[in-house]
């Protein structure tokens, strides 16, 4: 291939080379992946742009959506493909869209179905945004098709022809800004920055003031009259630069900046004379000298360098967890977006800032950001400084503030969503320069969604897609239960701004690291810092709130808390973090100061910016007002119905208040665990005859008044029992337990040795796979006489009630026909006999769990005889991959590293093998009897995804999840029947 510059002086140095890096970067697992989805497609060459006078429109077949898979618009480059002559070897590029699109003044840029996906959300915005006419500075975008390329078959390096198309593409921003790229006298600066068409905030990589050096900084300095806004421009590319493209750590440029304005006595970057920015520059390059490094000169190698950087920040160690935690898959990769740059720090008639068009925290129809006056937008971002709230603005700058209200109005209306904006005021004239969907928490993205309505700017339907599931989990988690308490107001040692809502409680950790590590010992911390960075996203992710010193309500800390619901306050100004020591000291109120150790517990309130010292009681949340509403309109649209798994009356009562249809699982053997009832159970395995009898008795009695207090607070809902289904070996006692075992003995009459004796008797080999579910009732009746007598005379006591009673008996771990038959046999035997002693009888229904691939294949047969089917998804996707769920964490890391799985098979249903077995039941089963209820009861009917494959391509009845994951499933369960309609 020719590359159009010879490699860089930074490539060739003697340390860790640059290629070394940048594989360090790159895990072996993306690339592989990259690797994998390239190959054998069949794609369309693009044709070079014929002219420059309109934009380079996308135009394709094929429409995709960010969240379909896109593997077939991947490059495919082949030795049949390329052509040598004698000068050089270029590469004949193989894609099927354009790539570059032009956007600003003139270019209405790329539109369609795909444009989003194509070039990123920050373009395809851009472009919108031109097209309705705001003032966007003018650009073009570089598509993620040729992401994908760069980081597979182009091996990290642009072709000529692409290096030609935007050297092409950089005239057209030259002609409308009136400038020219890397002149000494009339310069033209350009921001490099990417745009996935998910929106990742902060995990990629972003380059500004692009295209100087000393002769430019000269000929900036000559043309504005502002030698100092040339100075401060060219002190931000350098260390911008070096940081993102050239990884030089961004704390050796930060020290040195710190030295200069520590001997110039100034807090403030602002405060910085031009004299003392030129001395910043001067330290600066003088840190490219040390790391052994050359800073280019040559502004296009700049530009190479830095398209390259952004597009290989797509596969840096941060973006992918980012993506992992998401769940963002199926990409292309990120468009790199190339944009004439305006000024903020032009002076006092200039800014930048960051604007929700609505409050992020709690959803108010009121403008939410921040901005500050000479400065660009990183400064807001990163919480260099503490900007101002966007409502000053109207003071500082009224016309501006009218204009910028009047297109933020545009842009809500356009999108028919709450926008994330940022903006960059030059000498008094604003431009817009990215508008996206904002992140929200949970609280604000359930208000928005119906004040969308509300206000005619949404349908219902629209609105079900503004809120995530895990939005819901937000709002279902604790909250602090007494704010005005005597003990809560003492515990107050500080106060920042209420970045992101929500309680924490966690041990201070000071790194991301000591966060990570917390969590593999589940111990909850509260990750504390000065200002936190898109390096720290790990720790933030498994953190359980975020404090830091420094930033805003926009900084990138608060944009990624909101996103995760993690409770976060930022700009704590009267905390100060010494991560080396691993203290944090207060300034109170009073002057005074305390000192906390790492490891000590303090508590977040993200509605209100209060830190406190210690453990906070926290209190559960309630379904009502907009939640409320919101969650009606769910249950109009959704087609499948969402159950609870309950074991105890007040687990049934918590399932009903979060909305569910029903009980789907009453699992029989968590009723035993209780101290007074295992004793019992373990008499029952262990004891005599007689013991026996006397046990099944007492537990009798215990699951009897269970049962009736579950069908109370069930009234006029299904309530499906399953039998007893796990090894007995569960509850035998450990023989290691001496106190435990010499009370059993007393009991049974037994010494102590011969209990042992017979526990080790009554051991498995394999326990999962031997005496469980109807096996044992088969072998031992008794344990299901006594549970169908219990569930039977408990259905008759709340009838008498005047409860409306609706259960269901399900036999578990069926794998042939006949052992259905036989439990269903005794089942009906015994309540035969009950509705003769009570004089009375009463409706229940017998079903079974498909949870074994046998009964899936004989489906058919078994709903010959079987009321209904409940698909045990747990036990189902155990035996059907072979992997023990509690071995599974021994290998699963690895799997999911490697690429080998692409989610837990536990916690997302295996569509290709578990989920064929599934579809296949269903149908089958349906060909037998039409109106068989189908449905689910694993941990997989509470996972959105699951939920979906469960609703629109298995076709079930219902699913069925914990009773605190109901309401989640009941928002995923109208989200596929929007989909789907």
């Amino acid at each position: 291939r020719q590359i159009h510059h010879p490699p860089h002086p930074t490539l060739q140095r003697k340390r860790p080379t640059r290629t070394k890096i940048i594989n360090m970067r790159i895990s072996w697992l993306a690339t592989a992946a990259l690797a994998a989805s390239i190959g054998s497609v069949q794609v369309h060459s693009f044709q070079a742009f014929t002219s420059l006078s309109k934009p380079a429109l996308l135009k394709s077949n094929n429409h995709h959506s960010s969240h379909q898979d896109t593997s077939s618009l991947y490059v495919s480059t082949s030795s049949s493909e390329t052509e040598t002559s004698t000068a050089a070897t270029t590469t004949q590029v193989k894609l099927q869209h354009k790539p570059i699109s032009l956007f600003g003044k003139g270019h209405a840029g790329a539109s369609g179905t795909d444009a989003k996906h194509i070039l990123g959300g920050k373009g395809a915005n851009l472009a919108e945004m031109s097209s309705i006419g705001l003032s966007v500075p003018p650009g073009f975008t570089i598509t993620t098709e040729c992401c994908s390329a760069f980081c597979g078959g182009w091996d990290q390096e642009l072709p000529d022809d692409i290096w030609q198309e935007v050297l092409r593409a950089l005239t057209t921003i030259e002609d409308a800004m009136g400038c020219k790229y890397g002149s000494n006298e009339n310069p033209l600066l350009l921001s490099v920055r990417s745009g996935a068409a998910i929106s990742m905030p902060g995990m990629m990589d972003t380059v500004l003031n692009l295209g100087m050096n000393d002769a430019v900084c000269a000929g900036l300095a000559q043309k504005s009259g502002n030698p100092r806004f040339a100075w401060d421009s060219y002190r931000r590319f350098l260390e911008m630069f070096g940081n993102v493209v050239l990884e030089i750590p961004r704390s050796l440029f930060e020290d040195q900046i710190d030295d200069v304005k520590y001997e110039k006595g100034v807090f403030e970057d602002s405060e910085l004379s031009v004299e003392d920015l030129q001395e910043v520059v001067r330290r600066f390059k003088g840190v490219y000298k040390e790391s052994d490094l050359a800073f280019p000169e040559d502004v296009n190698e700049q530009l190479s360098l830095a398209i390259g950087a952004v597009f290989k920040g797509w596969m840096g160690d941060r973006a992918i967890k980012y993506r992992e935690v998401e769940n963002i898959r199926n990409l292309l990769g990120t468009a790199v977006n190339v944009q004439a740059m305006v000024f903020g720090n032009m002076g006092d008639t200039s800014g930048t800032g960051v604007c929700f068009t609505r409050d992020p925290n709690d959803g108010t129809n009121t403008l939410f950001g921040e901005f500050l006056i000479n400065a660009q937008g990183e400064d807001v971002v990163a919480g260099i400084r503490t900007p101002k709230p966007i409502s000053e603005l109207e003071t500082e700058m009224p016309e501006v503030y009218a204009e910028f209200k009047k297109n933020t109005d545009i842009l809500e209306n356009h999108y028919g969503d709450m926008q994330d904006i940022e903006f960059t005021i030059q000498e008094g004239k604003l431009f817009m320069l990215q508008t996206r969907n904002g992140k929200r928490g949970g609280e604000a993205a359930v208000k928005i969604a119906v004040d969308l309505v509300h206000e005619n700017l949404a349908t219902k339907e629209e609105a079900l897609s503004k809120v995530l599931p895990e939005h819901l989990d937000q709002l279902l988690h604790p909250r602090f239960s007494d704010v005005e308490s005597e003990s809560y107001v003492k515990s107050v040692i500080a106060k920042g701004l209420p970045a992101s809502p929500g309680a924490a409680v966690g041990r201070l950790a000071f790194t991301n690291e000591k966060v990570v590590e917390n969590e593999k010992h589940s111990i909850p911390s509260i990750l504390c810092r000065d200002e936190t960075s898109p390096d720290d996203i790990e720790g933030m992710y498994a953190s359980e709130g975020i404090l830091t010193a420094r930033g805003g309500m926009t900084s990138h800390a608060a944009v990624v808390a909101r996103g995760w619901g993690r409770p976060c306050i930022c700009g704590c100004t009267s905390i100060n973090v010494d991560e080396e020591a691993g203290e944090l000291t207060i300034t109170l109120t009073d002057g005074t100061q305390r000192t906390l150790k790492e490891g000590d517990f303090i508590s977040l309130n993200g509605n209100t910016g209060e830190v406190l010292v210690g453990e906070q009681m926290v209190s559960p949340p309630a379904i009502t007002g907009n939640l409320k509403t919101f969650m009606e309109w769910v249950d109009e649209i959704r087609t499948i119905d969402v159950l609870a798994n309950a074991d105890t009356p007040g687990d049934a009562r918590e399932a009903r208040k979060n909305g569910a249809n029903g009980i789907g699982l009453c699992r029989s053997e968590h009723m035993f665990f209780q101290p007074e009832r295992i004793s019992k159970v373990r008499q029952l395995i262990l004891g005599d005859e007689a013991q026996q009898e006397d046990a099944l008795e007492e537990l009798l009695t215990y699951q009897r008044a269970d049962y009736e207090g579950i069908f109370t607070e069930m009234d006029g809902l299904a309530v499906t029992i399953r039998l007893l289904d796990p090894p007995l070996h569960e509850f035998l006692p450990s023989l290691e337990d001496d106190d435990v075992l010499t009370a059993l003995a007393e009991q049974l009459g037994s010494t102590v040795d011969q209990l042992k004796e017979q526990v080790k008797a009554s051991e498995e080999v394999n326990p999962m796979l031997g005496l469980r579910g109807c096996r044992l009732g088969i072998t031992k009746p008794a344990i299901i006489e006594m549970q169908t007598r219990a569930i039977i005379e408990a259905s008759l006591n709340a009838m008498s009630s005047g409860v409306d009673v609706k259960a269901d008996i399900m036999v578990p771990l069926v794998g042939k026909v006949e052992e259905f038959r036989n439990q269903a046999a005794l089942i009906r035997s015994v309540a035969a006999k009950v509705f003769e002693e009570r004089g009375k009888t009463c409706d229940f229904r017998i079903g079974t769990m498909i949870e074994i691939p046998r009964a899936a294949l004989i489906a058919h047969e078994i709903a010959k005889e079987a009321e209904f089917f409940s698909f045990g998804s747990n036990d189902l996707t155990q035996m059907t991959f072979g992997y023990s769920r509690d071995d599974v964490g021994t290998f699963l890391p690895s799997y999911l590293s490697q690429g080998i799985l692409l989610d837990d098979p536990f916690v997302t249903i295996d569509t290709e093998g578990v989920g064929q077995l599934i579809k296949m039941t269903v149908e089958n089963g349906r060909k037998v009897n039409p109106s068989l209820k189908i449905g689910v009861c694993g941990e997989h009917g509470g996972d959105p995804r699951s939920v979906k494959f469960f609703s629109n391509e298995a076709g079930l009845t219902y699913v069925s999840c914990s009773p605190f994951r109901v309401p989640i499933a009941r928002l995923a369960a109208a989200q596929a029947a929007v989909e789907k309609s």
